[in-house]
């Protein structure tokens, strides 16, 4: 019986985790159409994703701060009912503001949830093999959500209209917060003071990124070393260095205590997957962009042509689970980052008059196999050994990296994609050549973001100091 629990809380939070990474990349598919009903210029079309992963990153550590305070139990239920009404709102959006708040909200419902549902896992499984192959079994299904969001957004968008790539979290999310009433024994640790909830450090860390973002999006209009970007960004900067400031002297409980960064792996997992959020989010993007605006693409051709992404993550990441059993997670992690660099950099061949088979199905392999052999190894390495008062912090950290890393990632190669587009098409190339040649040059500059991951897991986690054992 207890055994068959385990299981149903597993189900619960991987179906959490599986839904709060799908809206990352659910809507990239939909893009085009909500450009066309909202009418988003190129430039601000980003934002409808930057709006939900910068406040899930701005606020993850407060979130997993708060599930070791109060209880993941109850983190969890206000998570996701919360998840369900902002996405209830974003899909009866009528403007851009409307859209941009609601995707807001919905990053902050999932900042709640992620790291709770990673505190349940780390409470209720036994470290060791029960502990880890529910982490590879969460993982994977963190993986599985990025690549499976172009294809659920596909199919939503053609049949029943972009609103419903939002509409479909409403049932999701009340259903799991009723599941997660009935599974789950109330765990506070007792009452937690209000001065123990890091507000300074959660709004210091969320404003430095909202600010530190809109510069390098706005370079566009503004240029690099124009005196409204180096303002803006100074501020962002400004910010950031309050928040470290705050957690190392100010805060009594901080959302990051600078100790913890004393730890290898856990440095190490997380310079790791902000390289990976930097590439894969962008990647997701980008090859939405290019099937349906130079390949011309519909929706739900666009999402099917993801089905082979999803696959390859779906078998690659046992795969993974296995071989850190073996190799422990450093060496998995720099074969899997070095696909997904060697993916990117094939993606940047892509050209104008190319097709699916030739030119978009290889490099999306590469890369699937690639994500699949990082999450798993990235999640276990971050938290493997981790306390269990410390789950949150752990699951709230790494998540962390790989938001902002996808956040910052995308301004940047966004930026670099439209700029590389606009002198395409000032020397004469038409509509789809200068599109390919500014989403060629993100995938190129994406590409070396992923290397330089795995670099980092060479250098830090290729050599741990013993293998974390993963059943097979």
């Amino acid at each position: 019986m207890q055994s068959q629990r385990k299981r149903w809380i597993l189900a619960l939070c991987c179906l959490a985790q599986f839904m709060v990474i799908l809206d990352v990349a659910i809507v990239n598919v939909a893009l085009p159409s909500i450009r066309r009903d909202l009418s988003f210029s190129a430039v601000n079309l980003q934002w409808i994703v930057n709006a939900y992963t910068l406040t899930f990153a701005g606020f993850l550590l407060l979130g997993g701060r708060a599930a070791d305070l109060l209880g993941a139990r109850c983190v969890l239920i206000a998570g996701l009912v919360l998840f369900a009404l902002a996405s209830l709102a974003g899909g009866l959006s009528s403007g851009q503001g409307q859209l941009i708040v609601a995707r807001a909200v919905q990053g902050l419902g999932g900042a709640v949830v992620l790291p709770a549902t990673l505190s349940i896992i780390t409470i209720t499984f036994a470290e060791g093999a029960e502990r880890n192959r529910a982490l590879a079994a969460w993982g994977a299904m963190g993986a599985l959500g990025g690549s499976t969001g172009g294809l659920a957004g596909g199919v939503l968008t053609q049949l029943l209209g972009w609103e419903w790539i939002l509409f479909v979290n409403v049932p999701i999310g009340i259903a799991g917060a009723l599941g997660a009433r009935r599974l789950l024994r109330s765990s506070v640790p007792g009452r937690a003071p209000r001065r123990e909830f890091d507000v300074a450090g959660a709004l210091t860390v969320t404003a430095g990124l909202v600010l530190l973002t809109f510069a390098i999006v706005r370079t566009d209009v503004n240029g690099w070393l124009s005196k409204p970007t180096l303002l803006v960004a100074g501020a962002g900067l400004a910010l950031l260095a309050a928040f470290v400031a705050i957690e190392g002297r100010l805060a009594t409980r901080p959302l990051v205590p600078l100790r913890i960064f004393r730890s290898r792996s856990l440095t190490g997992a997380n310079l790791v997957v902000f390289a990976l959020g930097s590439a894969a989010f962008a990647m997701w993007y980008f090859v939405s962009l290019y099937l349906q605006q130079v390949l011309g693409y519909s929706a739900i051709r666009a999402g099917l042509a993801f089905a082979p992404m999803t696959l390859s993550i779906a078998a690659a990441s046992p795969i993974a689970a296995r071989l850190v059993s073996r190799m422990g997670p450093g060496p998995v992690l720099t074969i899997g980052m070095s696909l997904v660099g060697a993916g990117m950099l094939l993606f940047s061949l892509m050209p104008a008059d190319g097709t699916y088979v030739a030119d978009v199905l290889a490099p999306s392999i590469v890369t699937a196999v690639g994500i699949g052999f990082s999450f798993v190894p990235v999640t276990i390495a971050a938290v493997a050994g981790g306390s269990r008062e410390e789950a949150g912090l752990a699951s709230g950290l790494v998540n962390t990296s790989r938001q902002v890393g996808g956040s910052l990632g995308l301004a940047i190669l966004a930026t670099i994609s439209t700029a590389r587009s606009r002198d395409a098409a000032q020397v004469g190339e038409t509509g789809a050549e200068s599109l390919a040649e500014g989403f060629g040059l993100a995938f190129a500059v994406g590409g070396g973001f992923a290397l330089a991951g795995a670099l980092i897991a060479l250098t830090l986690l290729a050599r741990p100091a013993r293998p974390v054992p993963v059943p097979v």
